[in-house]
């Protein structure tokens, strides 16, 4: 049976396992006396996963406003005008009467972009000459702008086609060979994955597990550093414990919030694949597994650059470096081949990335698994070299009480 010592150490032994269950008791009694550490593995990710899927719930942006700045004021104006509002994705918001007016409600922010239609505009296209509209767009919100220019170019291709099709009809050509004639090269485009550009699929899901990566590394940071800062790290791993043992002791110590994480990022990621009207396109369990291992990795990581520094405070601080740009580094907002040799170096040393690529993978590509396979190993093996060289660490802090105390 394994015993406690006078200071709630765990007796000597030569396995790791008596220390593993002792320290996680420990953890869990520290945690019910301390509401606000058990919040931030508990109800405080589960609230900021809740909030993610909240703002993407719809999934595709639609209505965005722009205004119209109809110097023509014709029926033809007034019928492109009809389309724009017809666009799912735009929202005619307002009408501006002169460019200063159109200036002012683009840095007011009232609209994101403001379509202007030249005077003479109906009178050129009767003349058989090309008139031209121009779109003045807040580049500043790529996204925004970006779904914009699309709409108002389908809209102005729709207007500009009929028209053409109209003229060619009334010179006796037939409806298929002024199609033809219209557009000789046609582009076909297949979209292989996330169809609908659904941004639930591919933001709000990877933002997800990128929050939960911060609130991972932060919990096993915090967790190894309190000891630290509250020079009770002999209560936790005796000086004389094996590497075993203080294997045991750390794994017993980062069980609870792996756990909780591990559960409310898959619980999530259910939600978001299965719960939403797309079914995840492969195998939503080796999904879980790789979330598994990341929450793991991320524990591991702060667990130990507490263990190096000694210091709560820097170990928070390097938690902050690694995880925050986490997200930026992965490729999914920016493309990872278009960054810098130096920016690509980053990038595949954090686990994020990898572990972001097997999901993507997996829930949107419907990759073979043979693919996915590699990665988790990886992650695998690197939380192995983790948790051991944080484990000697805490052998060499246990042994040096002078060390201790540090915020």
């Amino acid at each position: 049976m394994q015993r406690l010592g006078a200071m709630g150490t765990p007796a000597s032994s030569g396995h790791g396992h008596g220390h593993f269950r002792v320290a996680a008791q420990r953890e869990w009694q520290l945690l019910k006396k301390r509401p606000w550490d058990l919040a931030m593995i508990s109800w405080v990710p589960a609230l900021a996963v809740a909030l993610i899927w909240w703002i993407f719930s719809a999934g595709i942006p639609n209505q965005l406003p722009i205004a119209v700045l109809d110097l023509d004021h014709s029926s033809l104006s007034r019928q492109l005008v009809r389309f724009l509002q017809a666009a799912p994705g735009l929202k005619v918001l307002e009408s501006v009467v002169d460019p200063a007016q159109a200036a002012h409600a683009l840095r007011r922010g009232d609209v994101y972009a403001v379509l202007e239609i030249p005077r003479d505009f109906a009178q050129t296209v009767l003349r058989g000459q090309a008139a031209q509209v121009t779109l003045s767009h807040n580049a500043q919100f790529g996204t925004h702008s970006g779904l914009i220019q699309r709409d108002v170019r389908s809209a102005v291709a729709t207007l500009s086609a009929g028209i053409e099709m109209s003229a060619r009809n009334k010179r006796g050509e037939s409806a298929s060979a002024a199609r033809l004639s219209q557009e000789p090269l046609r582009t076909s485009t297949i979209t292989l994955f996330n169809t609908a550009l659904n941004y639930e699929q591919f933001l709000a899901a990877a933002l997800i597990p990128a929050v939960l990566h911060i609130l991972a590394m932060t919990a096993g940071a915090w967790a190894v550093g309190r000891e630290l800062r509250d020079r009770t790290v002999n209560q936790w791993i005796a000086p004389e414990a094996t590497v075993a043992q203080a294997l045991g002791a750390l794994i017993g110590k980062l069980l609870l919030p792996v756990l909780s994480l591990s559960l409310t990022g898959a619980l999530a990621l259910a939600w978001v694949a299965g719960g939403q009207g797309w079914q995840a396109a492969g195998s939503l369990a080796w999904v879980v597994l790789a979330l598994g291992v990341f929450m793991a990795l991320s524990a591991a990581l702060g667990a130990w650059a507490a263990a190096l520094s000694r210091s709560l405070r820097t170990a928070l601080s390097v938690t902050g470096f690694i995880t925050a740009p986490a997200f930026a580094f992965s490729g999914v907002g920016f493309p990872l081949l278009a960054m810098p040799v130096l920016a690509r170096c980053w990038a595949h040393a954090m686990p994020y990335t990898h572990y972001i690529g097997v999901q993507i993978e997996q829930l949107q590509m419907g990759a073979p698994l043979r693919y996915s396979l590699a990665t988790v190993l990886g992650l695998s093996v690197a939380l192995a070299g983790v948790a051991l060289a944080c484990t000697l660490s805490l052998q060499r802090a246990s042994r040096d009480p002078a060390s201790w105390g540090k915020r």
